[in-house]
């Protein structure tokens, strides 16, 4: 008898090992349990920690709620002012709602990605160039609204998206380099008039400066004259003031205003015919 109760015993137990061995499940942190009783989801999702479930009635699976990183193929588009480009995105997306992502669509990862690559053609071909290069973040607001919208529906959360690389054609790169050198020379010439223009007005106050004060002009003169001796140059330039240049210029002009004079005549000596009368005795 009383092998037979140990023997019912062990059985017993050995069931109830391989029972609660079956039944027993264990959710990480980072996931939920959704459970099926007969097919049927049987309330809310399993938190994680240790759990149970029927072994042959019910049937669960996991479902990870960590970010999920979803790079998005190059796509190739034509942008409002008909350039042909080709750009590329990611997408980062989790589950809200572990149980509307294993009911209301088959695989929604997969879902996501054909979504994000249908709404990436669709901002090119309602996008200008200009924007895809400068305004990204726009772009990305209005991406991220165009997922998110159906994946509602499927217990996902689009957290965010961003444009990786905008790829453009070899002729449209060399045409946009030029535009940018033309551009650069272009603000080159403005800067250099512009201080050309400074330029001049500082020379005109300091020449008015110089006419009201004509010592000021023999001071420059002479600090010139030191800073070029300063550098040992064997050759020293020396600037002919041009008053000087004036002042011989009248006086060459001076005797053709009085043509009668004798040419060779000095100033203090009287005309040749009013010579004093010699004596006789001479």
């Amino acid at each position: 008898m009383v092998p037979e109760l140990v023997t019912a015993g062990v059985a017993a137990c050995s069931v109830g090992i391989v029972y609660f061995v079956a039944a027993a499940r264990v959710v990480k942190q980072y996931e939920r349990g959704v459970v099926f009783r007969l097919g049927r989801l049987a309330g809310k999702a399993r938190e994680p920690g240790f759990t149970m479930i029927l072994p042959v009635a019910e049937r669960m699976s996991k479902v990870n709620m960590q970010i999920v990183t979803l790079p998005i193929p190059a796509q190739e588009g034509i942008t409002r002012d008909n350039v042909t480009v080709r750009v590329d995105a990611v997408v980062y997306f989790k589950v809200v709602d572990a149980a509307a992502a294993l009911i209301n669509v088959e695989d929604y990862k997969f879902a996501v990605s054909q979504m994000a690559q249908t709404s990436l053609r669709s901002i090119i071909g309602k996008s200008d160039l200009d924007d895809l290069l400068s305004n990204r973040e726009k772009l990305n607001q209005g991406l991220e609204l165009m997922i998110d919208s159906p994946a509602i529906g499927w217990g996902v959360q689009i957290d965010r998206v961003e444009i990786k690389d905008v790829s453009l054609p070899e002729a449209m790169k060399r045409s946009m380099a030029r535009q940018a050198e033309a551009d650069r020379d272009r603000r080159a010439r403005i800067i250099n008039a512009d201080a050309e223009l400074q330029a001049s007005k500082k020379l005109a106050e300091a020449a008015q400066q110089m006419a009201d004060t004509p010592a000021a002009l023999q001071l420059r003169l002479l600090q010139t004259v030191t800073a070029v001796a300063a550098e040992k140059n064997s050759t020293l330039v020396l600037p002919f003031p041009v008053e000087l240049l004036r002042f011989l210029e009248k006086a060459h002009e001076a005797p053709h205003e009085h043509p009668h004079e004798h040419p060779h005549q000095h100033p203090l000596e009287p005309p040749h015919d009013q010579q004093p009368p010699r004596e006789l005795g001479e």
